[in-house]
């Protein structure tokens, strides 16, 4: 049976270890949200991408990559793409036991479209909302009504959950409302959410370039999230902390840690830049074009760094290393590899 990372069954470590590689299908050529911190700071070259990415080739990913434990549609805005009930058909067809989309949710206010993708068979969603009011959401987002838009966008789908839909939300961390969790979890939780996902952000994009603005530190996320996870007043809120080296989160128990799963996704040959990635020697022709899959190991590799101590941390084999813009502003000082289990 496939383990999903944030259903947390034994140890963080053993789930990590268990967890089954998924496909990412970048479709969202545009985004009608502006977020401060969004890793696709490139949006011309998303455009082109994404562009490429026809019902074409999206046919001949998903069927090269049948049997994987689940494709999300993701990347832009996927609701923006008029083919996606489409796609998500197709993903059922052949035979996806889970369909999901990374989304603002704006669209998903209109419970027609909403209940489109889940009769196609959509079966999960994940909703990016980064606040619980209207100023704190928006003034992350830079985008005015998509506070309400996307609030209303969780209240379409809560009415869907009983034909089997999940929804899980997606709050990317900032200086300005990591003091804010209890509040954020509780609003998410008064509309319907499932799980309720915090998201340390990635050090690559506009996150780096407004990195001292924005960015808290780990060792102050953790706290933070220790800190609600304690004043909650639940035994065991439905609540992950995820993508912040697990040497720093011991102090949190381990079904709230939860992990970026392995996945791969495509690029075309001339966007698949990646330092150690020969996109070249890994093209394959799909419709006249040429496209290389990358997985999130590549993309670690690439951007992210680890130090000689590491290989003493029992934490190391599961650990993706720390983003190396991150390390070039705060260094290695809040770092402690964890004694390994003798």
């Amino acid at each position: 049976m496939s383990t999903d990372p944030l259903r947390p069954e034994g140890s963080v470590t053993d789930r990590i270890a268990r967890t089954d590689e998924r496909l990412h299908l970048s479709i969202g050529a545009v985004c009608n949200n502006n977020c401060v911190f969004c890793m696709e700071e490139d949006r011309d070259g998303r455009y082109v991408n994404n562009s490429a990415m026809t019902r074409e080739r999206v046919r001949w990913i998903l069927e090269r990559h049948r049997g994987a434990e689940e494709v999300c549609f993701t990347s832009g805005e996927p609701t923006t793409r008029p083919e996606l009930p489409d796609f998500v058909a197709w993903a059922r067809e052949l035979g996806y036991a889970r369909i999901s989309v990374m989304t603002n949710g704006r669209r998903l206010s209109q419970m027609p479209y909403a209940a489109t993708l889940a009769r196609a068979g959509m079966n999960r969603f994940y909703v990016s909302i980064h606040g619980h009011t209207k100023r704190l959401h928006e003034g992350l987002t830079r985008t005015p009504d998509s506070f309400e838009q996307t609030v209303a966008g969780l209240d379409t789908l809560a009415k869907l959950k009983r034909f089997g839909v999940e929804v899980h939300t997606s709050t990317v961390l900032t200086e300005r409302n990591l003091p804010m969790l209890g509040e954020i979890y509780a609003f998410l939780r008064s509309h319907g959410v499932d799980q309720v996902v915090f998201n340390v952000m990635q050090a690559n994009g506009r996150a780096d370039t407004f990195f001292e603005q924005i960015f808290p530190t780990y060792t102050e996320t953790a706290a933070q999230f220790a800190r609600f996870l304690r004043e909650c007043g639940e035994a065991r809120p439905s609540a992950f902390l995820v993508d912040i080296p697990l040497c720093v989160t011991e102090a949190i128990p381990d079904f709230h840690r939860g992990f970026v799963e392995r996945h791969c996704h495509y690029d075309v040959e001339e966007s698949a830049v990646l330092e150690g990635v020969d996109a070249a020697a890994r093209a394959v022709e799909s419709h006249g074009r040429h496209l290389v899959v990358l997985t999130r190991e590549d993309l670690d590799r690439a951007t992210r760094a680890k130090r000689d101590e590491c290989r003493t941390c029992r934490h190391d084999a599961s650990c993706e290393g720390v983003w190396s813009n991150y390390l070039r502003r705060r260094g290695w000082d809040e770092f402690t590899p964890v004694g390994k289990i003798s």
